[in-house]
């Protein structure tokens, strides 16, 4: 059940920032007015209309002169390409046409990937008609025109957007192979394993970071099985900019989570884990999918009887939003206990779709709070009526209570684990939602 993804491309100042917070419905990246500041939040759930999806900001340049603007579009422009299924081209009314934006838009139109042209920042849809018009010869289709700090135009252009999404997308697919996704920092050795499944070389395999070439999921069969493994397209890199290489490997990884039932996120023992594979993680706990962290070159590793004890911790440590996440020590190289991969993926799946009876549940939760009383606050005491799973993919429960404000993030974690040390739900993220509902009803 993959979203659309919708990428945002555009020189800067355009306002793709001021786009990007308005549709995301928050101010979750920072916008100044000096560009190539919209850092962190680089991708956001999205919903019009009946439909769904995830919306991805190629990135900020730091112009330094107009040839290095024009590179760094045509590098986001490629990003989009690769990895959207819609891209929203960004054009500043102000600013009018520029040179940069038809070189991109000539790209984009040879990509044949959808594209809707935006032209932003049109504070009066009666005087500027005629200076929107203009962007008529890009050549790319009908302009859009928009203000997004003044959220005009925006239903029109949603409409655009999500008329050109696959049919069924978002709709449960009929291929029911297990989707895993291995996402990780780049030259973790995430296509080497998939290669070393496969046993065949389908992505070309060398030491630059980020140079994996199209998207070609792999069918992998194992014990009379099949599993597809998704691979997100590479992203044609030459830059040496480690933040250029973090954003895009982030970018990848949102696209192939996305695709995915279970993702495996890599991690190299050599390094040991960092602050980027815990952003990496992020996105797949956030979308609840179900989740193993592989720890290759472990091979490489000097080891004693508390070696592996260690590791774990810290990786738990650092992963410690995810404690649920299960963790195998891996060798592409020699194909240690690539066998046991499978094995995992299995039971992580099942765990992702696994459903509880609603009598067994409640059983589980009134003992919960016999054993530990619900948290008071000014003499109001925490009361639960009544929970009952309402999803799966994450395994989702709405817990029914007499006032959400006393329902402490601590104590739905409570539940959480006496919930998980009944059914296990290992590998698997569990979503947690609080409904108030008056006494006596």
């Amino acid at each position: 059940m993959s979203k659309p993804i919708v990428a945002i491309v555009g020189r800067p100042n355009v306002g793709k920032s001021t786009l990007f917070n308005t549709l995301a419905g928050e101010r979750i990246s920072i916008v100044k007015d000096t560009p190539g500041v919209t850092r962190d939040r680089i991708y956001a759930e999205v919903s019009w209309l009946d439909k769904n999806f995830t919306m991805i900001d190629t990135g900020g340049i730091e112009p330094e002169s107009k040839d290095i603007i024009l590179s760094q579009m045509r590098e986001q422009a490629q990003i989009a390409i690769d990895t959207a299924d819609v891209i929203m081209f960004i054009v500043d009314v102000r600013q009018g046409l520029q040179d940069a934006d038809s070189k991109v838009a000539d790209m984009l139109r040879r990509s044949k990937k959808p594209v809707v042209l935006v032209v932003n920042k049109v504070d009066d849809f009666n005087k500027m008609m005629a200076d929107v018009y203009e962007f008529y010869n890009l050549g790319i289709g009908d302009p859009h025109p928009v203000s997004a700090s003044g959220k005009l135009g925006l239903g029109d252009m949603l409409d655009e957007v999500i008329s050109h999404f696959p049919e069924g997308a978002g709709e449960e697919e009929e291929d029911d192979r297990p989707k895993i996704a291995v996402i990780g920092k780049p030259n973790v050795g995430k296509s080497s394993l998939i290669n070393k499944l496969s046993n065949e070389d389908r992505s070309i395999v060398s030491n630059i970071a980020g140079t994996t070439r199209d998207s070609i999921d792999t069918n992998v069969r194992y014990n009379k099985k099949d599993y597809l493994f998704v691979d997100t397209a590479g992203i044609r890199r030459k830059s040496k900019v480690k933040e250029d290489i973090e954003r895009y490997s982030i970018i990848r990884a949102v696209a192939a989570v996305e695709k995915a039932d279970v993702v495996v996120i890599m991690i190299d023992a050599t390094e040991g884990v960092t602050e980027q594979d815990a952003k990496i993680a992020g996105i797949a706990h956030d979308r609840g999918k179900g989740i193993i962290i592989a720890v290759n070159k472990w091979d490489a590793i000097e080891k004693d009887n508390k070696t592996m004890k260690k590791h774990t911790e810290e990786i738990r440590d650092v992963l410690s939003f995810m404690p649920y996440a299960e963790i195998l020590f891996i060798s592409v190289k020699s194909g240690q206990r690539l066998n046991k991969l499978f094995e995992l993926i299995d039971v992580v799946m099942e765990n992702n779709a696994m459903r509880v009876q609603t009598g067994v549940l409640n059983e589980i939760v009134t003992e919960a709070v016999a054993m530990q009383q619900p948290p008071t606050d000014k003499g109001k005491r925490l009361k639960i009526f009544y929970v009952t799973q309402v999803a799966v993919k994450p395994p989702t429960f709405v817990i029914f209570v007499n006032d959400r404000n006393l329902m402490h993030f601590s104590y739905t974690r409570y539940l959480e684990n006496r919930i998980r040390d009944t059914f296990g739900f290992q590998g698997t993220a569990l979503k947690f939602i609080i409904r108030e509902r008056k006494e006596g009803k």
